[in-house]
């Protein structure tokens, strides 16, 4: 099954979209979070893609209030990513009835992966966000001397069921996603692979799933959507 994931990314309680991670360049699509969920949801989404910007950069939860009344606003599961860096801010999360919850820079550390793949299981997803080829963390500033794919197979290794791929240099500029990377991705890993990055048309999803890899699972699609480049309908 391939899953299509509306992105809902939050900054200061708004929705926005940022352009390959900057915080500096933003747009704002609303200030109801919880608005823009019940719309993807009426438009046919089954899942929905929440990242609390400001907790990515900070390190800490700043948006749960709006991540609360988007979970109360519908019914379908949610997952959150942005600035988890504990076990209590993950359970707290899977607590407030997040479905699944994304970890990032924290994900660096195998130890702490381990332990929460130990307890969390499926609930648990690794976020690997790659500028040029190398994981870039707390909110993408600052990038590693980490492989993306290597650190994929690494993670896949710990047992992680899901990764979600975001290609820095095409996200939220409408180009299209960097199908190499994802396939290099997938290639290396057992486990399901979320890509994210680049989506403008229905026809950069349709070739996303014409690579018929059995681990790429699904797509995230942020900006896209809001600027109506595609709909949700011709891509479900």
């Amino acid at each position: 099954m391939f899953t299509i994931y509306p992105a809902i990314d939050l900054k200061n309680g708004q929705v926005v979209r940022l352009h390959q991670g900057r915080a500096d360049e933003s747009t704002v699509y609303g200030n109801d979070p919880a608005a823009a969920a019940r719309r993807w949801v009426e438009q046919g989404a089954h899942c929905l893609h929440v990242v609390d910007l400001d907790a990515a950069f900070a390190g800490e939860p700043r948006n749960w209030e709006s991540v609360r009344a988007i979970l109360a606003a519908v019914n379908v599961p949610v997952q959150l990513g942005g600035g988890l860096r504990t076990r209590q801010q993950i359970a707290d999360a899977l607590a407030m009835g997040v479905a699944r919850v994304v970890v990032g820079t924290k994900a660096c550390e195998p130890s702490f992966v381990e332990t929460l793949v130990v307890e969390f299981g499926e609930k648990v997803a690794i976020g690997i966000d790659a500028r040029d080829g190398f994981v870039a963390v707390k909110g993408w500033v600052e990038k590693t001397s980490l492989a993306a794919v290597e650190f994929a197979q690494q993670i896949s290794g710990l047992g992680v069921r899901a990764i979600i791929f975001t290609d820095i240099a095409t996200d939220g500029t409408l180009t299209g996603p960097n199908y190499k990377a994802v396939l290099a991705v997938c290639n290396a890993v057992k486990c399901d692979i979320i890509a994210s990055g680049g989506v403008s048309t229905a026809d950069d999803v349709r070739r996303l799933r014409e690579l018929k890899h059995p681990n790429l699972s699904g797509v995230i699609i942020g900006k896209g959507l809001y600027d109506g480049w595609l709909t949700l309908k011709e891509v479900l």
